[in-house]
């Protein structure tokens, strides 16, 4: 059971779904697991195989290609069962007769009622047929044999649906991360029988999503390019990937040491085709443009739930994209949920739930499954499929009070636009008519967090303490005085800087950072070395590519020592900054070695810069700079 559920969690830093696979990989280190251990209670004698059967078979998709499929039937069949599926890139393991996963379905509600549990491996990956496209485009109106994720999963639930014994005629489909990618796939040309759908940390566009913020290239995420670029010939159960024998544990030393990212092909070849994607398409050509889900979501009939992490390193633009973009473009059940998680949390039954050091309360993600997950499934799936729910439209986690609300629509409509200045030091309702500056050097970028480790992904670093920035000369601080009354902000942020530099590139890193007061008491969260007196805590963070502030598509140099305007979209917040604390805002230009260093010095290609264009410039951040929020009522 253990090295079951071991594997599960690694997987998991490879941003996927909660139940991935049941066999160790030798590929993990001991700190990664202990890292993911030490934060998930499994203690549960439940035993897949004394209540369902498991069936292994390969169903042939419409151009002949056999995708490979494990079905978990109740061995109860007195009555009929609606088909829970997901697709996953990361294995539908383990494979062969006798061998059952530990956990099976969205959550242990669902999977001890009764459901028939799918589980497929999409074209291209482990024992499926065909050729794998990373985050393949969807092809409108296709003809005779096309094919692309929506098509195979049409073809997947026609077959289920008309084969599988004791089936309801009902089909839901759900996943979390890449999987939650493929479930918003299925609602596009829906099968008849999808009735409910749940993309959970859904990749919606891989240049804002995982691989990319706005353009700036995610260098933590670097190894995991191992898991999606290598291809193979033929279905296979073992990986036929390797991650690179770094042989170190501090991540920040080592992509500095490395220098260029070009000095990282010595890693990844050639026949590591995403590597080589990556390199080729810096900017957002059409190469990333039609890989985006979220521009087709347009009359979905299947009811959704999408759900997410308001601390999710990962995927938080997916999710709140995804929402919008069908609600605003369909006449479906359309629901959001966002908790105070991380990547998956919500599917891991952890008792005290906290991002690092900050807690937020007990059995969250249980709560979750069985007072949300379960009831929504059921509902649509089981029950009546009415509009009926009894769910709110939005449920989305105060992470300042640390408590759930729910509105009508998402933003909240009850709120009042405000603006705030970076004048100074301070964060003013007056603009002034001076500027800020600082010195930023490739040779000592600011690190995104304080802890030395080497992660595939990150997660703590969202809620961290940023003391250590503050402390930096290469950080502009700015801060209101102790806030008298409560402030609740909720909805996007934007931050619309006036800047200037010595150089023609530049990174703009903005962060929104809750200042704990004197009194504050520590948790048991909270590390060692750390108190939780004047914690700076961060609630949003974002990076814009400066060449990227007009056009992700067609990038521009600065021009040097001229005034120029760079707006940032920091993903939405719902966050109060309870009287007695204060708001804060950083400002920087490297955030390593979360993303790659910009060199500073413009190159039409990052990935292809040399040492000698990296170089020391000198930034401006004026006093007409704003932050612009949404105050609730």
């Amino acid at each position: 059971m253990r090295s079951i559920r071991i594997l599960q969690l690694f997987f998991l830093t490879l941003l996927i779904s909660v139940t991935s696979c049941n066999k160790k990989t030798n590929n993990v280190s001991d700190a990664e697991i202990k890292e993911e251990v030490k934060t998930t209670d499994e203690k549960d004698d439940y035993e897949v195989k004394e209540f369902y059967t498991k069936l292994e078979v390969d169903i042939v998709m419409r151009d002949g290609t056999k995708l490979h499929t494990t079905i978990y039937s109740p061995k109860d069949t007195s009555k009929e069962y609606p088909i829970l599926m997901q697709r996953t890139p990361y294995s539908s393991r383990p494979y062969g007769e006798g061998q059952f996963r530990s956990k099976i379905g969205p959550n242990e509600f669902l999977m001890k009622e009764g459901n028939i549990i799918v589980y497929q491996d999409v074209r291209g990956r482990w024992m499926s047929e065909g050729v794998y496209d990373n985050m393949r485009a969807y092809i409108p109106n296709k003809k005779d044999k096309e094919f692309d994720e929506a098509s195979d999963t049409y073809d997947t639930i026609e077959w289920l649906v008309n084969n599988v014994e004791n089936n309801n005629g009902k089909v839901g489909v759900w996943g979390i991360s890449y999987p939650g990618f493929y479930a918003t796939y299925s609602l596009l040309d829906s099968h008849p029988s999808l009735k409910a759908v749940s993309p959970q940390a859904c990749i919606g566009d891989f240049f804002f999503d995982d691989f990319h913020h706005n353009g700036a290239y995610l260098l933590s995420y670097w190894r995991a390019t191992a898991v999606f670029g290598y291809e193979k010939t033929e279905p296979v159960k073992e990986s036929w990937y390797t991650f690179p024998e770094l042989n170190t544990k501090d991540q920040y030393q080592f992509f500095l040491d490395a220098g260029p990212l070009s000095s990282l092909d010595k890693y990844y070849k050639e026949d590591n085709v995403f590597w080589t994607q990556l390199k080729e398409h810096p900017n957002y050509d059409d190469f990333w443009q039609k890989r985006g889900i979220i521009q087709h979501l347009k009359n979905i009939k299947p009811a959704v739930m999408v759900v997410g992490g308001l601390f999710d390193a990962e995927d938080l633009y997916g999710p709140f994209e995804t929402y919008e973009k069908i609600e605003n473009n369909s006449d479906n059940y359309n629901i959001l949920v966002f908790g105070p998680w991380s990547h998956g949390d919500w599917a891991r039954n952890k008792k005290r739930q906290a991002i690092g050091n900050v807690y937020f309360g007990d059995d969250i993600s249980l709560n979750f499954q069985k007072n949300v997950e379960a009831k929504f499934f059921n509902h649509f799936l089981k029950g009546e499929g009415d509009n009926a729910v009894g769910l709110s439209e939005i449920q989305i986690f105060d992470t300042g009070k640390k408590e759930w609300n729910t509105f009508d629509s998402w933003p909240p409509k009850n709120v009042e636009k405000k603006t705030m200045y970076l004048s100074g030091d301070d964060l003013s309702e007056n603009a002034g008519n001076g500027f800020s500056e600082f010195t930023s050097d490739p040779k000592k970028p600011v690190p995104y967090t304080e802890d030395i480790k080497m992660v595939f992904t990150p997660r703590k670093y969202m809620t961290d303490d940023q003391r250590f920035a503050a402390r930096r000369p290469d950080v502009l601080v700015y801060e209101t005085p102790v806030l008298t009354d409560n402030m609740t902000l909720s909805g996007e942020i934007l931050a619309k800087l006036n800047v200037a530099t010595t150089g023609t590139a530049a990174d703009w890193i903005v962060k929104l950072i809750d200042v704990y007061p004197p009194d504050a008491e520590d948790t048991e969260e909270t590390q060692a070395y750390l108190k939780m007196s004047n914690y700076h805590m961060m609630v949003r963070s974002e990076v814009l590519r400066g060449r990227f502030r007009n056009s992700f598509n067609k990038p521009e140099p600065f021009v040097p020592n001229q005034k120029t305007d760079v707006i940032i979209k920091l993903q939405d917040v719902h966050h109060t900054f309870m009287k007695g604390h204060k708001i804060q805002i950083q400002v920087q230009s490297s955030w390593f070695p979360f993303i790659d260093l910009n060199p500073q010095t413009y190159v039409p290609n990052i990935f292809k810069a040399k040492a000698s264009d990296f170089k020391k410039q000198t930034h401006k951040v004026y006093d007409d700079s704003s932050i612009e929020f949404y105050v609730l009522k």
